[in-house]
């Protein structure tokens, strides 16, 4: 039976991790830790084999004031918490990290494992710092595993597709440009980060779906569950696509970001 600590309760992405291998009760033992404070210091983690963080800031208006909390958590946090592992017998430590480390809104190029890292947000650059610092203590007995997923979406998820949907709801309206982008659903996440465990493997890693999510598709398959009438339009695709690349919001929810298969 392996024996995983998931350090982040009550995230998203660790909760739904937890969920997900209890169908599994004979294989796998798992424990969320609350590190918020100081307390997880005292926590003893030797009786774990892996360590699962998903700890972090995110989904956070980035202004100057709140620029090194980032990093404090980000970054510093996933430190001190691989470097306790590490030292009480651990021997895997998988780290979620980001797309973000690319800095990439849009790309017409996919990106592979030989892409640059050239972060340009407070998110992106801290992840890829702690990225950089954990490697260094990847070894023999110590298997670094770093995980750089794109959007991950699911019932209740946080991030962009949430807020998309909801000003869809509000508006009944939605232009039909076609795009390609990675993204993840939590339940194929899921999957991936077990595979990782089952393997003990360390390296990078750029998990998503099998095929790429079409912006409108997504709507379109959505309100039709929700039985939300929606007018889908094209007259403004022409100046959509010239301001892709331009404005943020725009170029996140149409312009093409996507990996390799």
């Amino acid at each position: 039976m392996k024996k995983i600590l998931i350090t982040g309760k009550d995230s998203y992405i660790g909760t739904n991790f937890k969920k997900y291998l209890e169908q599994y009760p004979d294989d796998y033992y798992v424990e969320e830790l609350d590190v918020r404070n100081e307390s997880w210091k005292e926590f003893d983690f030797s009786q774990f084999d892996v360590v699962y963080h998903v700890a972090g800031i995110a989904h956070m208006k980035e202004i100057k004031e709140n620029e090194q909390l980032y990093y404090t958590v980000n970054r510093d946090l996933a430190l001190y918490i691989a470097n306790k592992a590490k030292k009480q017998g651990v021997h895997q430590f998988i780290f979620m990290s980001s797309m973000s480390v690319y800095g990439l809104i849009y790309s017409k190029e996919k990106i592979t494992q030989n892409t640059a890292c050239q972060p340009n947000t407070y998110y992106g650059k801290s992840k890829y710092e702690a990225e950089q610092l954990l490697n260094d203590l990847n070894d023999s007995e110590f298997k670094v595993c770093i995980v750089r997923p794109p959007m991950v979406y699911g019932e209740d998820s946080p991030g962009n597709l949430t807020k998309l949907l909801k000003a869809v709801r509000k508006f009944h309206i939605f232009p039909t440009i076609n795009n390609q982008r990675s993204s993840i659903t939590i339940g194929k996440l899921c999957q991936e980060i077990r595979n990782y465990i089952d393997k003990g493997i360390n390296g990078i890693y750029l998990p998503q779906d099998d095929e790429y999510m079409c912006t409108v598709n997504i709507v379109k398959k959505k309100m039709q569950n929700e039985q939300v009438k929606v007018i889908y339009i094209s007259i403004f695709n022409p100046v959509i696509r010239f301001m892709i690349g331009k404005n943020k919001l725009i170029t996140k929810c149409f312009g093409d970001l996507k990996y390799e298969e």
